[in-house]
């Protein structure tokens, strides 16, 4: 919809501030009668109206059924801690009555239940406003798909806002919604939010669970959310942690709120920092490593004793390869047009049909030794601070003609700082760090040792204290 005449542009500005001020303000707005969900989810209805032509963040919005759920929820008592607030959800997770895609055009029959993720949103008080956009399968770090088009960078359209959960990055970078739940299996919620300029942690596997389906491409993927501020990750997490007996994977319970525990500072930590990636033969762009340091000089005013170090890293390939085949292929099993995939896809699969599963099985094996391996970097440090990717945003069209090989060598270096804390399970973050000279965002990572969450979100919390990134926006779509 648009609107002429300054009431037009009151609208849009007092829709906006709806927005960017985060889903814990939201929530408080409605338990104190300040505003309503249906106020909310009328706002962000307005934007993605008016923005998301421009963008592509959403493959559905929901808009009936959201504005039913909101004055469900105005008609009820707000006691949920997301009560009343709309969220995104990207199409790899199930929502009632809605095709799940996984960002291709092989599925065509609404599913009949929320996933256990989307079931703890509504349980919790969240309306559901869409589904977002990613490639098909969640296989790549652009978020491209023949059957839904292309997903553009907030901050400059003619980019990638990264993927594969690109559409939930872009929608909450945006302000369409104040946060959106997406899936990481080698990079995927820490690649978008490094693009888009927004906070994004990679929970311990097991933490979130991927019910129905007992694993998210085995051992690798995990579910968790984007948001603008940490504290926001810190909210959502209380009510996404937990896992089912669908689930293969459960990590150690939190031992206290996550947002309670954002209240007790971290202390003095010994964090080491290094540019150099996972994967050989990638080189770090100067803005990264420039935005690296830059963090390095904020940690040490901070009181921390940040030092340079080698970690070593152990080649993952085979474990990931292995993982992601089984992925793949277990995912394309399950649509109900497999001649529809894409043909990219379809090479994908032959190539995944190539390895048995009990090689899969060997590569989740694989993956548990090299945490081990890995774990012996925390026994020195508390947290390792490196780049998110090692390339600025490519230009839209990453895909375009690409076969499977070209697919994957445009890929590498998106994914060389993130695909290994897939393989070994360890929690890590994007976290902003300012703006580069080209005007998209910069980003560093934060890697925790297992099962602490709670260590990366203390110290992404100090760096936001330090350096705020939530109020800043993109300027809108170019027309």
């Amino acid at each position: 919809m648009v609107r002429n005449g300054a009431r037009g542009g009151e609208q849009d500005r007092d829709d906006a501030e709806s927005m960017f001020q985060g889903i814990e303000r939201q929530a408080e707005l409605v338990r104190t009668g300040k505003t309503t969900s249906r106020a909310l989810v009328e706002a962000a209805l307005r934007r993605i109206a008016r923005i998301d032509p421009a963008l592509g963040a959403f493959r559905v919005v929901l808009a009936e059924q959201a504005l039913a759920e909101a004055d469900a929820r105005d008609a009820a008592r707000a006691d949920g801690p997301l009560h009343g607030v709309p969220v995104a959800v990207k199409d790899e997770l199930d929502v009632a009555g809605q095709v799940t895609t996984f960002g291709g055009a092989a599925n065509r029959t609404p599913v009949t239940a929320d996933s256990e993720a989307v079931r703890r949103l509504r349980a919790a008080g969240a309306v559901v406003i869409g589904k977002t956009a990613m490639p098909e399968f969640g296989q790549w770090p652009f978020t491209e798909s023949a059957a839904h088009g292309h997903t553009r960078n907030p901050w400059d359209t003619t980019r990638t806002p990264g993927g594969s959960s690109g559409g939930s990055a872009a929608a909450v970078a945006a302000g369409l919604v104040g946060a959106a739940l997406g899936g990481d299996g080698g990079g995927s919620i820490r690649i978008p939010a490094a693009c888009c300029g927004v906070f994004g942690l990679k929970p311990q596997r097991g933490r979130v669970s991927t019910a129905p389906h007992p694993h998210l491409w085995y051992a690798l993927g995990t579910v968790g959310p984007l948001t603008r501020s940490v504290r926001d990750a810190a909210l959502l997490y209380d009510v996404l942690a937990g896992t089912t007996p669908a689930d293969r994977w459960s990590a150690r319970p939190a031992a206290t709120s996550w947002l309670r525990a954002l209240e007790t500072p971290p202390g003095r930590l010994r964090i080491g920092y290094s540019a150099k990636p996972a994967v050989p033969g990638v080189r770090p762009h100067p803005a990264h490593v420039g935005a690296l340091l830059e963090t390095v000089g904020a940690l040490r005013g901070l009181g921390h004793d940040v030092r340079e170090v080698d970690p070593r890293y152990p080649d993952a390939t085979a474990s990931f390869a292995a993982q992601f085949c089984g992925g793949v292929r277990a995912e394309a099993a399950a649509v109900e047009r497999p001649d529809l995939l894409e043909r990219r896809t379809r090479r994908t699969l032959a190539l995944a049909r190539l390895v048995p599963g009990s090689a899969v099985e060997r590569g989740v094996l694989a993956g548990e030794r090299l945490a081990e391996r890995v774990d012996r970097m925390f026994t020195t440090m508390d947290l390792l601070l490196t780049p998110v990717v090692a390339e600025r945003p490519r230009p839209v069209g990453a895909l375009d003609g690409a076969g499977l090989l070209t697919a994957l060598a445009r890929s590498r270096p998106m994914v060389a700082y993130t695909a290994l804390w897939n393989v070994t399970g360890h929690p890590a973050a994007s976290v902003p760090a300012g703006q580069g000279g080209d005007g998209l965002p910069l980003a560093v990572q934060l890697v925790g040792r297992r099962d602490d969450e709670v260590g990366v979100l203390r110290v992404a919390a100090q760096l936001e204290a330090v350096r705020p990134w939530a109020q800043r926006r993109p300027g809108p779509p170019a027309a």
